[in-house]
């Protein structure tokens, strides 16, 4: 009988720990958070891996390799399937009926070409309907006519349940000489603030790119504690960047070297975009409901 007792505590013991893993120090990055007074004012630092977010010195954190994307054959956007929820499909009745500003007003973006195109000082745009964990096509374009430079050059991003950030940025690049250069964690196809993309992808400023992204939504106890987090899988143009990727913490702009922690928040939230001051084009809109 103690045995089985034993036995019993073993196993559960075991499950516990198999339950657990995923948010063991082990599995994830080692992150140190400081503060320094600059000027008066507290500044926050704060390290992943030993790398400062938003690090901009090449040598501490190299830029990705560039691989191009295959050429498109056409300049139609991609078909969605038959069970997806079609949130914007170019048309300005699609627009109306699915996107408002972040007050539930009508959004003052414009709709061009059958495209959404980013209003500077509109703020963001967010789909009326709500979604967690899912799966989401959309396709986006920097300005064609190029300007500005570092993350005023085609800045925009994808906001998963409106709090999740897939940065959207002209991070075209030819070579080193040839490239709108900016801190790796802030280019486009990066988790923003927490992870460079594996590739930059990016086409060149004015044609179409696309975003596919599978995407897990974090689960919180009743104290509000993270007991799963989120996860990321993304394509960009067709090629893997982000690959099933487990978010350490929010992406949200805590300063120039610090980014936001988890905070409590509902199962489902709408999809948003970023006004960042720049006319970034969307299109294809769609999404598909995943289980948690």
């Amino acid at each position: 009988m103690k045995t089985k007792s034993m036995l019993a505590l073993a196993c559960a013991v075991a499950a516990a720990f198999i339950a657990g893993a995923a948010l063991t120090d082990n599995t994830q990055p080692v992150i140190k958070k400081w503060t320094r007074v600059i000027e008066d004012k507290k500044v926050e630092f704060m390290t992943i891996d030993g790398i400062m977010v938003h690090e901009r010195d090449p040598k501490k954190q190299p830029f990705p390799k560039v691989v191009r994307p295959g050429e498109l054959c056409c300049d139609k956007p991609t078909p969605a399937p038959s069970d997806a929820i079609v949130l914007f499909d170019g048309t300005k009745e699609s627009f109306e009926k699915n996107w408002t500003d972040t007050k539930d007003n009508e959004s003052k973006w414009k709709f061009i070409d059958g495209a959404l195109e980013s209003v500077e000082k509109a703020g963001q745009i967010q789909s009326i309907q709500k979604f967690g964990s899912c799966q989401l096509h959309i396709e986006w374009a920097s300005p064609a006519k190029v300007k500005g430079r570092d993350q005023s050059r085609g800045n925009s991003g994808v906001f998963i349940m409106g709090t999740y950030e897939i940065q959207v940025l002209d991070s075209y690049k030819v070579d080193d000489d040839d490239a709108n250069q900016t801190y790796p964690d802030g280019q486009a196809g990066a988790i923003y603030g927490r992870r460079k993309p594996d590739w930059n992808v990016c086409r060149k400023p004015g044609q179409w790119q696309s975003y596919d992204v599978i995407f897990h939504r974090p689960i919180f106890d009743k104290d509000g504690k993270v007991v799963k987090r989120a996860t990321f899988t993304v394509l960009h143009n067709g090629v893997l960047i982000q690959d099933h990727y487990e978010l350490s913490g929010g992406t949200g702009w805590r300063g120039k070297h610090s980014i936001s922690e988890y905070a409590l928040h509902a199962d489902k939230l709408p999809l948003r975009m970023q006004d960042h001051g720049n006319p970034v084009r969307f299109r294809n809109i769609w999404v598909r409901e995943l289980k948690d």
